[in-house]
């Protein structure tokens, strides 16, 4: 099976088509009137109901390390995973640790740990990645990630986005 960006045509075609991708039907965007809170739980589009937990996006920084490797390798594994996963923000990587931060959906904390701290290790192989140790992570809920960066504490938003040396 082949992993991909959605949208994404096979590799060596010189053009993409680029997709949205729809949040499941149980994600709830904070501060967002569309209506949904007329309609009753479980009846029309809104498929949520009282026993389903509401998803809500989570800020993940998931810190590496180990032995050196050389940078180009390091560069090339940090692009591929960011192909292979879409939600990619930016990485950030020396030759012997890296940083990643992405957003991830999930209904709780420790919903979006365990998939973060998956995400390395189910890539590993396929993006070639280093056999680095994940020796760091930090999963903050939206409004947190927000009020830091409003009052200048914690990482600055994840921009440029794409994959950079230190």
């Amino acid at each position: 099976m082949r992993r991909a960006r959605p949208g994404a045509l096979p590799r060596g075609t010189a053009e993409r088509a680029l997709t949205s991708v729809e949040a499941g039907a149980d994600f709830d965007e904070a501060g967002v009137d569309d209506g949904a809170a007329a309609r009753q739980p479980g009846s029309g589009p809104d498929r949520r109901t009282p026993d389903r937990p509401v998803s809500k996006l989570w800020h993940i920084t998931l810190s590496v390390s180990g032995q050196a490797a050389p940078l180009k390798d390091v560069r090339r594994a940090l692009e591929q995973l960011a192909h292979d996963h879409p939600f990619l923000l930016t990485s950030r990587y020396a030759d012997d640790h890296a940083e990643i931060r992405y957003w991830e959906e999930a209904r709780d904390l420790h919903d979006a740990a365990a998939v973060a701290l998956r995400l390395w290790g189910e890539h590993r192989q396929s993006a070639k990645l280093p056999p680095w140790e994940i020796v760091g992570l930090e999963v903050i809920d939206r409004e947190t990630y927000h009020l830091r960066i409003a009052e200048g504490y914690g990482p600055p938003p994840a921009a440029p986005v794409g994959v950079h040396p230190y």
